[in-house]
């Protein structure tokens, strides 16, 4: 094989792995006592996922936070890492008040709404460079509460409302699902009166498969053209 055969099939096999979907579905954090980990999971009212205990030294315990597709796992041997030193896990709310309010009601310590007064300062334990308050009208991405398993594992709510472009969508609620519907119907309205005859279905799913994917709104939509003026 020549040289520039061998770098021709290197290149593809580069471009095969990049459009390999890789799916974050668990992160292991450090606790000192499974058992009172698993209460203060549990008090979160986050889904109980598995609890197993494999000899006499192996356990690993998962739970789930509602609508997300990662999970949280910890137990006995799973980790050489310090308990509490995972800090800085984000949890990605709609609205960052009424996460807050909703652990308050299950008696979960979290600190009030604020904002990053520095650069990084959602980051700093001591709480350092924050300002009272949700962003100046909850600019998104930059309203946070943060809360503390019993370790001092940190966790950090976020606030978004409008994800950066190219980000793509992905755990989709009813809230944001009814806006991507509502964005969807606005971009098929002004397609139809000159489309050919077809469905609304089928240019729907792939102006959502796009966006979901990370496209634009004028990227999707000519996804969704091409869908159905590809289609028989």
């Amino acid at each position: 094989m020549s040289k520039i055969q061998e770098e021709g099939e290197a290149t593809f096999k580069t471009s095969q792995a990049r459009n390999t979907d890789l799916k974050l579905e668990a992160v292991v954090i450090p606790v000192s006592d499974v058992d009172r980990a698993k209460s203060f999971y549990s008090k979160l009212g986050w889904r109980l996922d598995a609890d197993f205990v494999a000899g006499e030294s192996f356990r690993v315990v998962q739970f789930t936070p509602p609508g997300s597709g990662c999970s949280v796992q910890f137990g006995t041997k799973m980790t050489s890492a310090a308990p509490g030193s995972a800090q800085g896990l984000y949890l990605i709310v709609s609205d960052v008040e009424a996460a807050r309010t909703n652990l308050i009601a299950r008696s979960i310590e979290v600190s009030e709404v604020f904002h990053p007064g520095t650069p990084g300062a959602q980051f700093q334990i001591e709480g350092s460079g924050r300002i009272s308050g949700p962003a100046p009208e909850h600019a998104t991405y930059n309203s946070f509460a943060a809360f503390r398993d019993p370790d001092g594992n940190g966790w950090l709510f976020q606030e978004v409302t409008t994800r950066l472009p190219g980000r793509g969508l992905s755990n989709l609620d009813v809230a944001t699902l009814t806006e991507l519907l509502q964005e969807a119907e606005k971009h098929h309205g002004e397609y139809e009166p000159t489309a050919p005859k077809h469905h609304w279905s089928g240019w729907y799913a792939a102006y959502i498969v796009a966006r979901q994917h990370g496209k634009t709104p004028e990227e999707a939509a000519k996804d969704g053209k091409l869908r159905v003026e590809g289609a028989d």
